[in-house]
């Protein structure tokens, strides 16, 4: 939604950004100014037709699966904290906050605010930096958008309108029902209904948009059904490591597979794939628990191609050490030992947009984001070449791996790698005026939404 309503404006020649306080997601884009934030403000920048700037997401909570959260703020790694410690640096957190709004709203008409959760999360009222803590700060006019997918629509919004404060109700201005399935006016009457309840308007029924694609969230918003079977010679698995990271990477790879354990018939698969993950010695570790470490190398020994992308091409390594335990509590592990490449953890993270040429001759771009260096030795085959001259990761008999994220987002790579073509993805053009066609066609007092 937040997103349709970025590219409406847009259209309307409206100067708009996106602004989203807090995301929780390992799911993230560097900037290319520097720095990183959430893959949907991302896709929000690029429906207004602007550049990504850390403003636009200030605290990026990427977590490591340990209890802890590493704390991106304004692009770069500030602390890795606990959720009461998080809590603790409140005072900190909303003048970061307020000072990153502001600079967006000097340069631009409109700022469209996405929170995050539920705004009736009152044990998280007094550390609230996202939501209505932040609308009442700003005096910000806001709606409540409900889904009504997930079933219990009416409610939730009746309820959640009855625990607003007197101030949160005074900027209040209605609600959105979105992601409706079928005929819309059989809602004519719930929605009658929590119009009374609420005293506030309906701005709009929208309907469930199988044609539109937005970049995925996090990992919960992630689609990994089979669209469609698999091609001749193409059979996919995709590793679902429950810290990965990035699952956008395989958006074009609608017929493949994603797993957590290795399948009880004892399939054999063309190609193995190991996603980013923000924590790569835990995963792994859980990869040898859940039996798919053994897995992956019987079934690169009966001959799959086994492809790592950025923790997925570190697992493939022969070792991996985390000395200052920026990602675990330190130490070291064995890799799968499908390359002959070691990888190092460090405290400095690599963002950064690139363009690069993989050994096939596919052109390219796509970005890095990680904290670890990956010593390949000489002689190795490098999986692509950057457009500056260095190499980027390694390939090996049927095992390749890169740092390089959004590479098979391209069809051209997917076409060299996997040996099938694929369907390009849509424009960034054409999905983004579909979602301001799908905005238009059902949103009601257009007017109040235009500055």
């Amino acid at each position: 939604m937040t997103t349709a309503i970025c590219a409406w404006l847009r259209g309307r020649g409206v100067r708009v950004a996106p602004f989203k306080a807090q995301t929780m997601s390992n799911h993230s884009h560097p900037c290319r100014g520097g720095g990183e934030i959430g893959r949907a403000q991302v896709a929000q920048a690029e429906a207004c037709g602007i550049e990504p700037e850390p403003a636009m997401n200030p605290i990026l909570l990427k977590p490591n699966g340990n209890g802890t959260s590493q704390v991106v703020l304004h692009g770069r790694v500030w602390k890795t904290l606990a959720p009461r410690d998080y809590y603790a640096a409140f005072d900190t957190l909303i003048g970061e906050v307020l000072a990153a709004y502001q600079e967006l709203a000097r340069r631009f008409d409109v700022v469209v605010i996405e929170g995050a959760g539920s705004v009736s999360e009152l044990n998280l009222r007094a550390h609230d930096l996202v939501n209505l803590g932040l609308v009442t700060r700003l005096g910000a006019p806001w709606v409540l958008v409900a889904d009504i997918e997930r079933g219990g629509v009416i409610a939730s919004v009746a309820g959640t309108v009855a625990l607003l404060t007197p101030d949160e109700r005074r900027l209040f201005r209605g609600f959105l029902i979105n992601k409706f399935r079928g005929d819309r006016t059989l809602f004519d009457g719930g929605r009658a209904l929590l119009e009374q309840h609420t005293g506030a308007p309906c701005l709009g029924v929208f309907p469930y948009a199988e044609d539109v694609r937005v970049d995925a969230e996090d990992s919960l918003a992630v689609d990994r059904r089979p669209h469609r079977p698999a091609p001749p010679g193409a059979a996919i698995a995709i590793v679902q490591l429950p810290r990965a990271s990035n699952a956008t990477d395989f958006r074009l790879l609608d017929w493949a597979e994603w797993l957590t354990a290795p399948p009880p018939d004892g399939r054999r698969y063309d190609f193995i794939v190991l996603p980013g993950t923000k924590d790569t010695l835990g995963d792994l570790a859980w990869l040898e628990r859940q039996g798919l470490a053994a897995w992956v190398r019987a079934q690169h020994a009966a001959g799959a191609t086994i492809v790592g992308v950025c923790g997925g091409y570190q697992m493939l390594g022969e070792t991996i050490a985390d000395p200052d335990a920026v990602e675990s509590t330190g130490g070291a592990a064995g890799g799968l030992g499908l390359l002959p490449v070691r990888t190092v953890l460090g405290a400095e993270k690599r963002t950064r947009v690139v363009r690069a040429t993989t050994a096939g001759g596919a052109s390219c771009p796509a970005y890095e984001i990680h904290m670890g260096v990956t010593t390949v030795p000489p002689g190795v085959a490098p999986f692509a070449v950057l457009d500056d001259g260095s190499p980027d990761g390694a390939r090996a008999v049927r095992a390749m791996g890169t740092y390089l994220h959004g590479a098979f987002e391209d069809a051209a790579v997917c076409a060299e790698v996997f040996g099938v073509a694929v369907a390009p993805a849509a424009s960034k053009a054409a999905e983004h005026a579909a979602l301001a066609r799908w905005f238009s066609a059902s949103v009601e007092r257009p007017e109040a939404w235009l500055p």
